[in-house]
């Protein structure tokens, strides 16, 4: 143990398995290590069902209507891929991939005036929408060619608008669109949390519909994607990259303590051994007098034996309820995914409700999610504290990630992973020099 790396990474969630794979591919030497005996950290998947059980101190074991503990795989945290999204191009450009298989998500849907109604990103399906009307359905209608056809770089495609200055209110305002079609795409298609982005330059909103659009181009259903077995095989995914260019892991490790001299950390001490290192990544369990805390997110893990209501028997899909519905701050979002993904027993549903807390009773906050997906078999509830650093780390060089925030995709996770990239090596990061990188080094035996 007594060695010298360039990196020790300290729990396996999932940003930080990926900056492990990333930093070995860069030729780095890595040491690996979590606490727990398990991959994944706070963002595991739990099997066999008995362990969640446990976990959440329920009383009891499932009952034997919920088939064999072990055909259960239960993620913690909800989130699906979007499928031209940062954490696919990840996947790719590391060729993780060979060890995931996917399945797309059946619809998206949105929450208007107590129902719920599939999300319109195409042209032909906002043209046959019921959530607008005849008149609003041209304007979305246009809105979207307007979308589609922008391009940053050519300012024959703005129309007027300048994609600096212009505020997503005011592009709004020109395509004179309603409130309810206001609220589905800041929501439902940006994947915004709140409404903050109305008043910021509109680029960065144009951008996230387009990514929206061109990943629901890919598979037609929806832009969404799930491995199959949950969630936890992403971390695993990209632990083996690491073990592969060279990484060292080593899980169930007590660690002691941070080393830290003249205010830059120099090691891990476990189990009475220094190991030296450079750098050091790790999650905010791990440095909790260098984290604050940023708010907190209660999620429900609800166990159905039936499709939810009004979507089409999708044996998998998302529901997002935009905070104006329900007089909100911030959105709720329902993640449903089945035995279809081998992560239930057969016959059975899970669906996870999530949203950043507001007040002081968090259950009463996502009833309306949770009438949506009645008659629930059993509730697994967790309130839990969302913190990030207190500092970039330029100093201590001690990096830490933020904590997985309440929405149902990955990029609020893949911008973590970059900013701290950028911090740790002082330059951006860039996908097609990661697959350079891993064909150039490694592509010999890659080939064998």
């Amino acid at each position: 143990m007594n060695e010298e790396y360039d990196v020790i990474v300290l729990g396996t969630g999932l940003t930080e398995c990926i900056l492990s794979g990333i930093m070995s591919v860069n030729g780095k030497k890595v040491l690996h290590m979590d606490r727990n005996a398990y991959y994944g950290g706070e963002s595991a998947s739990i099997t066999p069902l008995e362990d969640l059980y446990k976990r959440f101190n329920l009383p009891g074991s499932p009952p034997e209507s919920m088939g064999r503990g072990r055909d259960w795989n239960v993620d913690l945290i909800p989130k699906f891929l979007m499928a031209n999204g940062q954490l696919v191009k990840m996947l790719l450009y590391t060729e993780v991939t060979r060890y995931l298989d996917f399945k797309v998500i059946e619809g998206s849907f949105v929450y208007k005036g107590g129902k719920i109604y599939k999300v319109p990103s195409t042209e032909a399906e906002a043209l046959a929408s019921s959530l607008m009307g005849l008149f609003e359905k041209r304007r979305f209608r246009k809105f979207l060619v307007y979308v589609a056809n922008f391009d940053e770089n050519d300012a024959r495609t703005f129309e007027g608008v300048d994609p600096k200055k212009s505020t997503m209110r005011d592009v709004y305002k020109k395509f004179d669109l309603g409130q309810d079609v206001i609220d589905f795409t800041g929501h439902a298609l940006a994947l915004y949390r709140t409404d903050d982005y109305l008043d910021q330059p509109c680029h960065e909103t144009i951008n996230r519909i387009k990514l929206y659009s061109e990943s629901l181009a890919r598979y037609g259903k929806s832009p969404y994607l799930y491995p199959l077995y949950g969630l936890g095989e992403l971390p695993q995914g990209f632990a083996r990259l690491s073990a592969i260019y060279g990484g060292t892991y080593m899980l169930n490790k007590p660690i002691e303590e941070i080393v830290v001299e003249n205010g830059k950390v120099v090691g891990v001490k476990s189990e009475g051994e220094i190991a030296r290192c450079k750098q050091l990544i790790c999650d905010p369990s791990y440095v909790p007098e260098r984290v604050k805390k940023v708010g907190k997110v209660i999620r429900v893990i609800c166990i159905l034996s039936h499709p939810i209501k009004n979507t089409n028997d999708a044996n998998s899909c998302q529901i997002i309820i935009p905070q104006n519905q329900v007089n909100r701050k911030s959105d709720i979002y329902v993640c449903m995914i089945s035995s279809a993904h081998n992560v239930a027993a057969q016959g059975k549903y899970i669906a996870i409700v999530s949203t950043t807390v507001e007040s002081n009773d968090p259950e009463k906050e996502i009833k309306p999610a949770l009438e949506l997906l009645e008659p629930i078999e059993q509730k697994f509830v967790s309130v839990s504290d969302l913190f990030a650093p207190t500092d970039l780390g330029r100093e201590s060089q001690i990096f830490i990630s933020r904590t997985y925030d309440a929405t149902t995709h990955f990029e609020t996770t893949c911008d973590d992973i970059k900013d701290i990239y950028k911090r740790m090596m002082g330059s951006e990061f860039d996908f097609e020099e990661m697959k350079r990188k891993k064909n150039d080094i490694y592509g010999e035996e890659d080939q064998q």
